[in-house]
């Protein structure tokens, strides 16, 4: 595989990825990136430079972040964004390949969608863990850990991308042992059936 490939598949992943946690900050980045040169967005992706997806993306991550940090609010957003964040990763996967041919545009999707899944799942799940507490304080802490870890494996992807991808690659498994935690404990937090 070339570097060139990497780089391009490291992107694209890093994007889908990302968006579990941010979508709108991630297409607001893209935009002003390929706005200021800074990288070649594909032709697919082009449209994200328009001062008026510009306008409307930066508006929506400053929504996103000030909600992201009020307990529930966040837990509510989060619920409603599972229907717009995993298929927004796997759109933005394709766009990266969109020249590729339909059989890796496909691909990238299907691996897209499931990388955006993943970090929505870690990132509604321990929100919801975390919104069992009492104080605000967690909730905020979390939200500017998650806006860290979007900027770090952003800036990873762009600068080391098969350190990028080896990343994700413990990120997700990371994430299956989470949810499988997650899975017996609500087992275990079950009240038993009614004796009938």
């Amino acid at each position: 595989m070339s570097d060139a490939l990497i780089a391009q598949a490291a992107l694209a992943a890093a994007v889908a990825w990302g968006a579990g946690f941010r979508l709108y900050a991630v297409v607001l980045a893209l935009g002003l990136l390929g706005w200021f040169g800074a990288l070649e967005l594909p032709a697919s992706l082009q449209m994200l430079s328009h001062p008026l997806v510009l306008g409307i993306s930066g508006l929506l991550t400053l929504a996103e972040f000030i909600g992201d940090k009020i307990p529930l609010l966040d837990s509510v957003s989060d619920s409603i964004h599972t229907f717009i964040r995993i298929p927004a990763g796997a759109a933005l996967a394709a766009a990266f390949f969109g020249d590729s041919g339909g059989a890796i545009q496909t691909t990238a999707a299907l691996l897209g969608g499931t990388f955006a899944a993943g970090s929505h799942i870690a990132k509604a799940g321990s929100r919801a863990l975390i919104n069992t507490s009492p104080e605000p304080i967690s909730n905020v802490v979390a939200s500017f850990s998650e806006e860290g870890l979007l900027i770090g494996g952003l800036w990873l992807a762009f600068f080391y991308p098969l350190a990028f991808l080896a990343a994700l690659a413990v990120f997700m498994v990371a994430t299956l042992w989470m949810l499988r935690r997650l899975w017996r404990w609500l087992r275990q937090a079950r009240p038993p059936p009614a004796p009938t």
